[in-house]
């Protein structure tokens, strides 16, 4: 346990490979996979216009202005395929990219600057419970928080979302390269003992930068190392 902690607190530029523990096979699986011809497949708006269910999903959920797009152009090596927008909370609807590898992507839309009627919130809060529940093929939903500020309250009704619906969850923290190698460290084990108290949840965290590349291969290993267990 104590060299455990010592990875937590070390500012080695090499800490979060050891944490995870990814070998390069794994990681060479995670680039191949992210290679492809990666593309805009559909908009949902509604539970009637979701796209059927082909392959995997991987879901990535988030407080606007977090870098859900910044971090799936940074995943698929594609500046533009995932819109920027800045505006906070201007993805009204279900993002679905895919390459054909038999992984699809989606961008749901930001919560917290929802400038909009509550009866559209609640639409959009309608159509993402029915996601949720009645997508068989969605393997995890990463919630993305932003590192220099770490949890928030309006995080824990996302959380309480998704392990009320069972659905396995890992929270990815962006824009590292913002935050002092110490103070990540320290954000990344508050994290995760938040999580220990939710058992839907995936234990670990990965730390990443759209910016500089920080924790992509990793991102990328572990959804290799997820499609993989559920084939198993």
């Amino acid at each position: 346990m104590a060299r455990r902690n010592a990875l937590w607190l070390a500012p080695q530029d090499n800490w979060l490979t050891a944490l995870m523990d990814f070998t390069r096979d794994e990681k060479e699986k995670g680039r191949l996979l992210f290679a492809g011809d990666w593309q805009f497949v559909a908009a949902a708006g509604s539970e009637e216009s979701l796209p059927p269910m082909r392959g995997t999903e991987i879901a990535l959920a988030g407080r606007s202005n977090v870098g859900k797009s910044s971090l799936i152009n940074a995943l698929t090596g594609r500046k533009n395929l995932a819109r920027i927008s800045r505006t906070p909370g201007r993805t009204k609807e279900l993002i679905f990219f895919s390459s054909g590898a038999g992984l699809t992507l989606v961008d749901m839309p930001g919560y917290g600057y929802a400038a909009a009627a509550k009866t559209r919130i609640a639409a959009w809060t309608d159509l993402i419970h029915a996601y949720l529940i009645g997508r068989s093929n969605l393997a995890r939903v990463y919630v993305l928080i932003d590192a220099r500020h770490g949890l928030k309250d309006t995080d824990d009704g996302v959380l309480e979302a998704l392990g009320k619906a069972a659905v396995s969850h890992e929270i990815v923290l962006t824009k590292a390269d913002a935050v002092k190698p110490q103070e990540l460290a320290h954000r990344l084990g508050d994290t995760r003992a938040a999580l220990a108290k939710r058992s839907a949840a995936f234990p670990e965290v990965l730390a990443t930068s759209s910016e500089n590349g920080m924790g992509i291969p990793e991102l990328r290993a572990a959804i290799v190392r997820l499609m993989r267990e559920r084939t198993i």
